[in-house]
């Protein structure tokens, strides 16, 4: 049994998205995802977050189809700009920027301690010893995420405070550890 897809003219596309038509919706994500998805990683370079702003995209253009206007361009062309909007939008918020500020300190301390064989004394005193010489609120962030290996998340709930600020104190942290190891 042949099951027969749906084509459509962009006319009959937008005009079939305007009364909300889900299986419109659906071939327009068929048709679409896959090269808008390209824009987004293309800025992102990361796989998951591409796909988050791909949903978000196909969203947005759901919530907001009635704003395209056929005479201003393509559709694509402005599905594009939405795509690529949102993924500039995404990495110019403070959220992805402390994100990637927080993996790239942890890769710099991982690389030291690779560097300088501290994995190996991670458990050491020495090294516990030199964890004295942060705050008493960076010792409890790094006691809990590196030895107890809670998440940045289950660490806000346990202790009660903001995510944003588990993961600035852990940044905080990793940027004095770094400045002891160096």
């Amino acid at each position: 049994m042949q099951v027969s897809k749906q084509q459509y003219t962009e006319h009959e596309l937008v005009s079939s998205l305007k009364v909300r038509d889900e299986v419109a919706f659906s071939y327009l994500y068929d048709n679409y995802s896959v090269s808008l998805n390209g824009v987004i990683f293309m800025l992102v370079n990361d796989v998951t977050l591409a796909e988050d702003i791909l949903q978000e995209a196909f969203l947005k253009i759901w919530n907001n189809i009635d704003l395209y206007d056929e005479t201003k361009g393509k559709l694509y062309t402005w599905m594009r700009r939405i795509a690529h909007n949102l993924a500039l939008d995404t990495m110019k918020s403070s959220q992805y920027k402390n994100q990637n500020r927080i993996v790239t300190n942890e890769s710099v301390l991982t690389n030291i301690a690779v560097n300088n064989n501290v994995i190996n004394k991670f458990e050491s005193n020495d090294f516990k010893r030199k964890l004295e010489f942060l705050d008493e609120k960076q010792q409890i962030l790094i006691n809990m995420s590196y030895y107890q290996g809670y998440t940045q998340k289950e660490i806000a709930k346990e202790l009660e405070i903001p995510e944003g600020t588990v993961k600035t104190r852990i940044r905080s942290a990793i940027i004095e550890l770094r400045k002891i190891f160096t």
